[in-house]
């Protein structure tokens, strides 16, 4: 991937703060807050290595019926040569600012205006307008504030824990994490939120948790559609690392690697077919109105 064809984002920033769990008040919640890909490989394997359902561990973190620890963790900052911080941060800015201009001629041709997020940087720890997180959360979005959140240190286990590499499957997952903001513009992420204090359900192969996760997926590609129709940056290999991203943190298959089994009434982000499926249903369309994940199966 040509990363560098790409226009650099000035809406990047790096958390000053550094503070630790508990400080930032109300936990993690659904309607405030998208658990991250490698927040949610973390939750299933623990939860099914102690027999517990991952939607109880959910529940926890959501504070519903516990807190998260609040031991120091060490910061890794020193761990990493500067160049390749550099690099890092001159690919987010990257990919950040090719999603913005995406979005923004989305928006226009609709009559709207399109309201860009700002991506901040964090190491190890977190506060946030949804409570606070450390790095087990992976990347996320918190609607409450409208950041997306990253600590680079995820790039690294996306090679070592899932064995996705590549320059397009870490694109992928921003771009994933700026789908739940154009969710939350949309005006879906407030209907969901509706319907889950209605009682509708968030957990299973069909809940509501599952469906925003494909669409997040889904309007990934799009945005994989849109900017190589303008930037010519990418290639198959490419998009079968994106592909293998995605297959690699299915519901199914991170449950089927720690226990052996798999429980689809505890899926949260889909299976990695359905992860799969609708990543290249937006890729292939450019679509957004092929997005909707609500109604089709």
């Amino acid at each position: 991937m040509d990363w560098k064809k790409s226009r650099e984002s000035d809406n990047v920033v790096e958390d000053e703060g550094g503070g630790g769990v508990g400080s930032g008040g109300g936990g993690f919640q659904f309607g405030g807050f998208h658990l991250g890909l490698g927040g949610l490989a973390l939750i299933v394997v623990v939860s099914l290595l102690l027999g517990k359902n991952p939607i109880e561990i959910l529940s926890l973190l959501s504070g519903d019926g516990g807190s998260a620890p609040t031991e120091a963790v060490p910061a890794r900052g020193a761990e990493r040569p500067s160049t390749e911080t550099d690099d890092q941060h001159r690919f987010v800015r990257a990919i950040l600012g090719s999603t913005e201009d995406v979005w923004d001629a989305y928006f226009q041709d609709a009559g709207k205006r399109y309201q860009r997020p700002t991506l901040k940087l964090f190491d190890g720890r977190v506060n946030t307008a949804c409570g606070a997180a450390s790095e087990a959360a992976g990347p996320f979005y918190c609607p409450g504030d409208r950041l997306v959140y990253l600590d680079l240190s995820f790039f690294r286990e996306m090679e070592t824990r899932f064995h996705a590499a590549g320059d397009f499957a870490r694109a992928y997952v921003i771009a994933h994490e700026v789908g739940h903001h154009v969710q939350n513009l949309l005006g879906t992420t407030a209907k969901l939120d509706a319907a889950r204090r209605r009682g509708a359900p968030l957990e299973g192969a069909d809940g509501l948790s599952v469906r925003l996760e494909l669409q997040a997926d889904c309007y990934a590609g799009v945005w994989g559609n849109r900017s190589q129709a303008k930037l010519d940056w990418i290639n198959q290999r490419d998009v079968d690392a994106a592909l293998g991203a995605a297959s690699a943190i299915g519901d199914d298959t991170l449950q089927k690697q720690a226990r052996g089994y798999v429980v689809p009434d505890s899926f949260t982000h889909g299976s990695s077919a359905q992860r799969v499926r609708w990543f290249k249903t937006g890729l292939s369309s450019g679509d957004v109105d092929s997005c909707d994940t609500f109604a089709r199966r």
